[in-house]
Protein backbone atom coordinates (compact mmCIF):
# COMPACT_ATOMS: atom_id res chain seq x y z
CA UNK A 1 0.00 0.00 0.00
CA UNK A 2 0.84 3.37 -0.60
CA UNK A 3 0.22 6.99 0.36
CA UNK A 4 1.54 9.90 -1.49
CA UNK A 5 3.38 12.55 0.67
CA UNK A 6 4.93 14.94 -1.61
CA UNK A 7 6.78 15.79 -4.73
CA UNK A 8 10.26 16.85 -6.39
CA UNK A 9 11.13 20.19 -6.83
CA UNK A 10 14.66 19.83 -7.57
CA UNK A 11 17.08 17.57 -8.18
CA UNK A 12 20.61 17.87 -7.37
CA UNK A 13 22.52 15.86 -9.66
CA UNK A 14 26.06 16.47 -7.89
CA UNK A 15 24.98 16.02 -5.01
CA UNK A 16 22.66 12.79 -5.86
CA UNK A 17 19.71 14.64 -3.34
CA UNK A 18 16.19 15.64 -4.47
CA UNK A 19 14.19 18.52 -3.08
CA UNK A 20 10.77 17.11 -2.03
CA UNK A 21 8.15 19.16 -0.73
CA UNK A 22 6.02 16.97 1.84
CA UNK A 23 2.26 17.30 1.22
CA UNK A 24 0.63 15.20 3.86
CA UNK A 25 1.60 13.24 6.70
CA UNK A 26 5.18 12.28 7.99
CA UNK A 27 8.57 10.83 6.58
CA UNK A 28 10.64 9.12 8.72
CA UNK A 29 14.37 7.64 8.29
CA UNK A 30 14.03 4.25 7.52
CA UNK A 31 10.98 4.53 5.78
CA UNK A 32 10.42 2.77 2.37
CA UNK A 33 9.22 5.03 -0.70
CA UNK A 34 8.46 4.75 -3.97
CA UNK A 35 9.44 8.07 -6.85
CA UNK A 36 7.37 8.07 -9.94
CA UNK A 37 7.28 10.11 -12.85
CA UNK A 38 6.81 10.24 -16.43
CA UNK A 39 10.47 8.20 -16.93
CA UNK A 40 11.11 7.47 -13.16
CA UNK A 41 10.55 4.68 -11.19
CA UNK A 42 12.50 4.65 -7.97
CA UNK A 43 12.18 2.59 -4.56
CA UNK A 44 13.98 3.08 -1.87
CA UNK A 45 14.41 2.85 2.00
CA UNK A 46 15.22 6.81 3.42
CA UNK A 47 18.64 6.57 4.67
CA UNK A 48 19.75 10.69 4.88
CA UNK A 49 17.38 13.94 5.10
CA UNK A 50 18.18 17.35 5.65
CA UNK A 51 16.21 21.23 6.46
CA UNK A 52 17.87 23.94 5.96
CA UNK A 53 21.13 21.51 5.93
CA UNK A 54 20.69 20.04 8.90
CA UNK A 55 20.37 16.08 9.25
CA UNK A 56 17.06 15.22 10.35
CA UNK A 57 15.02 11.90 11.77
CA UNK A 58 11.60 13.53 10.51
CA UNK A 59 9.88 15.31 8.29
CA UNK A 60 6.67 16.78 8.25
CA UNK A 61 3.93 18.05 5.96
CA UNK A 62 4.09 22.02 4.73
CA UNK A 63 8.11 21.28 4.86
CA UNK A 64 10.81 21.34 1.95
CA UNK A 65 13.71 18.44 2.50
CA UNK A 66 16.68 17.45 0.80
CA UNK A 67 16.58 13.67 0.52
CA UNK A 68 19.55 11.40 -0.45
CA UNK A 69 18.49 9.36 -3.30
CA UNK A 70 20.26 6.46 -5.10
CA UNK A 71 19.35 6.99 -8.96
CA UNK A 72 18.48 10.30 -10.97
CA UNK A 73 15.01 11.66 -10.19
CA UNK A 74 13.14 14.91 -11.88
CA UNK A 75 10.91 17.79 -11.01
CA UNK A 76 7.20 16.67 -10.15
CA UNK A 77 7.93 13.49 -9.88
CA UNK A 78 5.35 12.20 -6.87
CA UNK A 79 6.79 10.68 -3.57
CA UNK A 80 5.25 7.70 -2.28
CA UNK A 81 5.74 6.49 1.44
CA UNK A 82 5.31 2.46 0.84
CA UNK A 83 3.90 0.57 3.90
CA UNK A 84 4.71 -2.72 4.43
Amino acid sequence: MEEKIGRVTHYFSKLGVAAVQIERGRLRRGDHVHIVGHTTDLEQVVDSMELDHHPIDEAVAGQNIGLKVVDHVREHDDVYKEYI
